[in-house]
């Protein structure tokens, strides 16, 4: 069922059980996106030990795609130094899913906006102290 309406397996498997669902409580960065086209929002919670991201959650309302383009960008994103990160696009997050319909590409790149968003506010607290 999923291929006739264009999504991959991976895709599928991210949508039906996503990862790093959550809020981290006093993250070290926060990034919200939305799009007011489709009403899709995404929030990234990080905490970042020795400029590594050490955990990450996310927080989702939207479609299938926004839901497991975030639960990938947290995937792909945990582990990484803050400027690795930064480098992750949205190609990066559909050739990891193994492709998104034309008509969803742009989940992806509130996924890695979400990420940015939320690498820049840790960046900013970062120079105020």
């Amino acid at each position: 069922m999923a291929e006739q309406v264009g999504y991959s397996q991976k895709v599928m498997e991210h949508f039906m059980n996503p990862h790093n669902v959550g809020v981290i409580e006093n993250p070290d960065g926060y990034g919200k996106v939305g799009n007011p086209v489709c009403g899709d929002i995404m929030e990234i919670f990080i905490k970042v030990k020795d400029d590594v991201i050490e955990d990450i959650k996310f927080r989702t309302f939207g479609c299938g795609s926004a839901i497991a383009t975030s639960s990938m960008v947290t995937d792909m994103a945990r582990g990484k130094t803050l400027d690795e990160a930064m480098k992750i696009t949205r190609d990066d997050v559909a050739t990891e899913l193994e492709g998104l319909p034309p008509r969803k590409m742009h989940c992806s790149n509130l996924a890695a906006d979400a990420l940015h968003s939320a690498i820049e506010d840790y960046r900013s607290k970062q120079k105020k102290e």
